[in-house]
């Protein structure tokens, strides 16, 4: 499931643009794909523990 998890994340990431057709010329659309990612990781592992 990581695994799935990951490779949503780069593609959406990467090529998010040209995917989902969205507009961020600030970039802040990748920074709150970037900081959910993040979270998600935090939480996951201190769950698994």
């Amino acid at each position: 499931m990581s695994g799935v998890a990951l490779a949503m994340f780069v593609g959406l990431f990467a090529w998010g643009q040209q995917i989902v057709g969205y507009d961020d010329p600030h970039g802040k659309v990748q920074l709150a794909l970037l900081a959910t990612f993040s979270l998600g990781l935090t939480i996951g592992y201190r769950a698994s523990r």
